[in-house]
This record gives structure tokens, C-alpha cells and sequence, in this order.
């Protein structure tokens, strides 16, 4: 069991953490979540030992073993699979100690602990994990000193998850992944046997991997049982100011409502209708303040232009000298396109947005596009650079030069940077502030087209939803690479796979893709052979078998369901309590849940079994 008991922490003179307190149970998935800046990173660090509390204790098992990243990514002539094999220090100290051992004895005491800590089988375990982080066999037997910082992320990452911590700490683990990597990392963690705490603001992870949502805000801690909805949904339920809040979302589904109400019919409107009615459909409850500038996004609309907005005619693109990266690029980007471009890192994804902000030329073919075409293109290394003693008011007025001092504030406020927010030193803001400064910055011309490469990475899961709401309501084109599915499911209505060395249009669902990735979208075909092999002949008697199966399933979920749901209104109402009662609780919850992801694996599983026998 992890314990934070009354721990308070002050950094610069400020509380960051001030007698917080929580109860982990042991063999809890835990999502550490909060607003940018509340904290989170500091109490990961003092769970670690790194910082020391200022007032109260934190407590682990005794001899429990505790897995963080360092800050510093692993470097030097290493292979990625030699860095994860050594992650497993006991096993690493044992082969040592084999190579010089002569006591006949102690080998055989070695050679006996080495089989009970599955040691031979380790090459092949490290190969799995870095395999599903992106490694392919060439890159994994290649020097870490030959990737970029994000790889070398990956491989700390891979050497952590490696090692098998009795208590995993990962923050903001999926930040350097593609979104083939971040599904891998995502069934990984669901399985994972010990305890889990992790730091993400991607709320499809949150939901599918957690049981427990640890709130840190004002200071505080506050354990709530389930993934990121049922989180969302008791804070709601327990927050005064979900009304305003509220009150706002419906003022703007109104304005959606009427919007899809007057556009779905004419031809010229009909997709930013559909992408609007799409947004009305799965639009979240809103648990923070819109009013909050920090969630401020609102993107000018630009001038009308007609389409195509851009049209690729048998182009490649590449760099300098070297083989073109992507070649056969032919399709076309419409005025008020939703794009989402899929396919794992390195395939060229990015390469593909730079050719469509005209920062790279096509070695050949066409890129046809209206010289008043207008672009903004966002990075993370825009945001990275942001620093030093500027405001973003500087920075505006430098970006803006030659217009009123009314227009440049007007941009800024548009972003949350309003008032005394426009003159804060930009190296004083966090990573969340300096990627809004960053897009008010690439929109201040109000480009036709928005070219997003990675835009949540520094963003919390409440500034997420303000994101998705301003380019839902946005009227210039959109192309957005992410690993938050959550936003490409929200705002796309274009899937562009960029893989084999060319991009084209993606014929599925995003639910198609995520299947195609976990291989569980095998042909009928497929399915019906395997039946056929498994009933032995005997067709009626497998069916009826299947649909038992199925009953029985269905049976076990809905008396799952129902546990889960007692459990939760019995926690909820002991909430703000503490005492072995309420951990008692939570330790059931926790049971119950693992119970019911269990029970609705094997219905999924039955259900695949009888729909195969049927199709035959």
C-alpha cells in the first residue's frame, strides 16, 4: 500500500502540496490527474524520494521496488535491447557472477535462480516490448547514441517497463509515441500485475487502463474509484460550478444546433454540418469553467477561399540529396477538410505536413495551391523554443508589426492572454501557456488551413476539450496529426494513412484502424476456417455450446456491473472520509473492476466465437 499522509511540499516559497493525503491500494491503476502546473510532476518526484516533503511522511512497502524515468535519456554505444536487458539488475548480476564463478555449488544456485526469474526467455521479452514501442529488429540492435531524444525516451521507457517495478510510476508516458505505440503501451499497462501510477491527460487511456483517478487541485488529493468518466461524472455531481459551466456548453451546443439545423441541406455546408452534428453527438461534460483563460481557444476564420484548397499530383518530397521519403502523393485537401494523417512515427507524417505549409518543395511532380493561400503550421518546436525574458505581448506586437496595439491584444486574448496574462515572461509559463502562445501566434493572420502536428502534448484533459470545441467551430480546413484519439475521433472527418512510402485516403472508421493495429480485424474468411477447424463437423451442437456461452458471459457482466455500481455509491457515500472503512471499500472496487474487465473480455471472446460459427 502507498501512503501520502499529510504531506506538504513548497517550491520558491509557494505550497505546491499542502496536507495532502491518499491511500493507494495496493495493486491499484492508478491516473495522477490535474490541471498544468498543480503539481503532479512534483509529487511523482517526491514519491520517488527526489524531493523531500516539507511536513508529513509518504510511506511504501518494505522492500518494494520503485520504477521512474530519469530525466536524463539513456546515451552512449549500447544497443536499445542491451540498455532494456540491463534494466533487470539481478539477472545482469548473475550472468556477471557466471562468467567468473568456480564453486560448482554456487552455479548451481545461480543457474536455479536464474531459471526462477525466467532469465533466458529475457532477449525475447525485451524484444516484445521495444518491438511495441516501434523498434523494428534493425533499430533495435543499432547504437542508442543514433536517436533522436524522443527514441531514446522510448528506450527508458522499454528498460522500465522491463524491469517490472512493484510500484510503476510513468508520467505523461505516451507523449513521445504515435498513436501504434501508445494502443501497445495502452495493453501493456491494462495487464500489468503490481501497482501502477501514471500521469496522462489522454482520457482514452485513463478510461481503459485505470481503476482509481487520484485528483490533485489546490494542493489537495482526492481519490475517486473508475476510469476518467466516472471521474468526471462524480465531480461533476459534487461541483457547485458545474452549472455555470454548463450553462456555457449549452449556449454553444444551441449555436451548433442551429448551425446544423441551417447548413445540412446546402451542398457548400454540408461537411462542416456533419462534422458539427458529430461534435454534438459525443460532446463530454464539461467539468471545469470555460470562463478559466487557461482554457481560452478561439481561432479566427479566415477569408473565404475556394477548393480545392491544395492539389497533389504525383509528388514526392524528401530532404536535400537523399531518396524522396514520400513519392505518389496524389489527392486533394477541400476548403473545409478535417484531416487526420495516421501511420507510426518515422513514416512521414511530418514530412508530408511540411510539403503542405510549403516548408519543404516536391522533389517531383505538383503541389498546386492559390498564392493567397494562407497557413499555420504548429510544432512542438515552436513551443520549445519559446523562452527567455519576453511576453507574449513582445512577441505579438514583433509577429503583428504595422497593425493597432487593439488587433495585437485582440489575437492574444483570443488565447487566454488577456489584461496582466499578455505581460508575464514567457520562460515563467508553463507548457500548457506556451502552446497556446504558440498558436495564437501561427493563427494571427487567420490562415485558411491548420496544420496541427502533436497540439495536446503539453495540454491537460480540460484544455483538450476547449481545443476540440475551437476547431470544431473554426471554418478553415484542418489537418492534424495526434496520438489522442479522443481529438481525431472529434474533429476528423478525413483519414490520410501515410505509410509504405506515400499517403492515401484511409477507407475506415478510426475504430477500424485502432483493429487493423491490434490485428483483430482478421477477414471472414479467416474466422470461419478457424470455426470450421474447431467444431469438428458437429455444427449444431458448437452453435449451441457458442450461444451458452455467450448467456453465461452476458450474465457474469451485468452481475459485475451491478457490484461496481453498489461499491460506487457506497464509496461516494463515505466520500471525504478516510478510516479502514473507506480503503476497505476501495480494495473491493478495485477486485470488481478487474473483475468486470475480465468478465467482458471473455463475452467479447464469445461473442467472436458465435458470430465465426454463424458466418459459416
Amino acid at each position: 500500500m502507498l501512503t501520502i499522509d499529510g504531506v506538504t511540499v513548497r517550491l520558491g516559497g509557494r505550497a505546491i502540496l499542502e496536507r495532502a493525503s491518499a491511500t493507494v491500494p495496493v495493486g491499484a491503476r492508478v491516473g495522477l490527474i490535474g490541471r498544468n502546473g498543480a503539481g503532479k510532476s512534483t509529487l511523482m518526484k517526491a514519491l520517488i524520494g527526489e524531493i523531500e516533503p516539507d511536513d508529513g511522511e509518504i510511506s511504501k512497502p518494505a522492500r518494494a521496488k520503485i520504477g521512474y524515468i530519469a530525466q536524463e535519456a539513456p546515451s552512449g554505444s549500447m544497443t536499445p535491447e542491451e540498455v532494456v536487458l540491463a534494466s533487470a539488475t539481478e539477472r545482469a548480476a548473475l550472468l556477471e557472477e557466471l562468467e567468473t564463478c568456480t564453486d560448482m555449488d554456487r552455479m548451481g544456485d545461480v543457474h536455479e535462480r536464474l531459471l526462477a526469474i525466467d532469465a533466458y526467455s529475457a532477449p525475447a521479452r525485451a524484444a516484445k516490448i521495444l518491438n511495441g514501442l516501434g523498434f523494428d529488429e534493425e533499430m533495435q540492435q543499432r547504437p542508442v547514441d543514433s536517436f533522436s531524444g524522443g527514441w531514446k525516451m522510448r528506450i527508458a521507457l522499454g528498460a522500465l517497463l522491463f524491469s517490472e517495478p512493484d510500484i510503476l510510476l510513468l508520467d505523461e508516458p505516451s507523449n513521445h509515441l504515435d498513436l501504434e505505440a501508445t494502443l501497445w503501451l495502452e495493453n501493456f499497462l491494462k495487464s500489468y500485475p503490481a501497482t501502477l501510477v501514471v500521469i496522462s491527460h489522454e482520457r482514452d487511456l485513463l478510461n481503459k487502463v485505470v481503476d482509481h483517478i487520484l485528483h490533485l487541485q489546490g494542493g489537495q488529493l482526492t481519490l475517486y474509484p473508475g476510469g476518467y468518466d466516472a471521474f468526471e461524472k462524480q465531480r461533476a455531481e459534487r461541483a457547485a460550478q458545474l452549472a455555470s459551466a454548463k450553462a456555457s456548453q449549452d449556449a454553444q451546443r444551441a449555436r451548433l444546433q442551429d448551425y446544423v439545423a441551417r447548413n445540412s441541406a446546402r451542398a457548400s455546408t454540408a461537411k462542416q454540418a456533419q462534422s458539427r452534428a458529430k461534435m454534438l453527438a459525443k460532446m463530454q461534460p464539461i467539468a471545469a469553467l470555460m470562463e478559466d483563460p487557461t482554457l481560452s481557444f478561439d481561432f479566427p476564420d479566415p477569408a473565404e477561399m475556394k477548393s480545392p484548397m491544395i492539389t497533389l499530383e504525383q509528388a514526392a518530397v524528401g530532404y536535400g540529396e537523399a531518396p524522396p521519403i514520400l513519392k505518389r502523393l496524389n489527392f486533394r485537401i477541400e476548403a473545409d477538410d478535417r484531416i487526420a494523417l495516421l501511420g507510426r512515427n518515422g513514416n512521414g507524417k511530418t514530412t508530408l505536413a511540411r510539403l503542405l505549409a510549403s516548408q519543404l518543395d516536391p522533389a517531383e511532380g505538383a503541389v498546386n495551391a492559390p498564392g493567397k493561400l494562407k497557413v499555420g503550421y504548429f510544432t512542438q518546436y515552436q513551443v520549445e523554443e519559446l523562452a527567455g525574458e519576453d511576453t507574449p505581448l513582445d512577441l505579438m506586437n514583433r509577429a503583428m508589426e504595422g497593425q493597432s496595439q487593439g488587433a495585437v491584444r485582440a489575437q492574444l486574448g483570443r488565447f487566454g492572454f488577456s489584461g496582466p496574462r499578455a505581460n508575464q515572461r514567457v520562460d515563467k509559463l508553463s507548457g500548457g501557456e506556451r502552446a497556446r502562445l504558440a498558436l495564437a501566434l501561427i493563427t494571427r493572420d487567420a490562415p485558411h488551413l491548420l496544420i496541427l502536428d502533436e497540439p495536446t502534448n503539453h495540454l491537460d484533459v480540460d484544455a483538450r476539450e476547449a481545443l476540440i470545441q475551437a476547431l470544431n467551430t473554426y471554418t478553415g480546413a484542418v489537418i492534424l496529426i495526434s496520438h489522442d484519439r479522443h481529438m481525431v475521433e472529434l474533429t476528423a472527418d478525413r483519414l490520410v494513412l501515410v505509410d509504405g512510402g506515400t499517403a492515401r485516403e484511409y477507407a475506415g472508421s478510426m475504430d477500424d484502424y485502432i483493429d487493423f493495429i491490434l490485428g483483430r480485424n482478421q477477414p471472414k474468411g479467416d474466422r470461419g476456417g478457424k470455426a470450421k477447424a474447431q467444431r469438428g463437423g458437429n455444427a449444431l451442437a458448437d452453435l449451441r455450446a457458442a450461444q451458452s456461452d455467450l448467456g453465461k458471459a452476458e450474465a457474469a457482466v451485468a452481475r459485475c456491473t451491478a457490484e461496481v455500481e453498489e461499491l460506487d455509491q457506497r464509496i461516494l457515500a463515505l466520500s471525504g472520509q478516510g478510516g479502514a472503512k473507506m480503503q476497505s471499500l476501495l480494495t473491493q472496487r478495485a477486485r470488481a473492476a478487474e473483475a468486470l474487465a475480465n468478465a467482458e473480455e471473455a463475452w467479447l471472446a464469445a461473442g467472436s466465437v458465435l458470430e465465426a460459427l454463424e458466418a459459416v
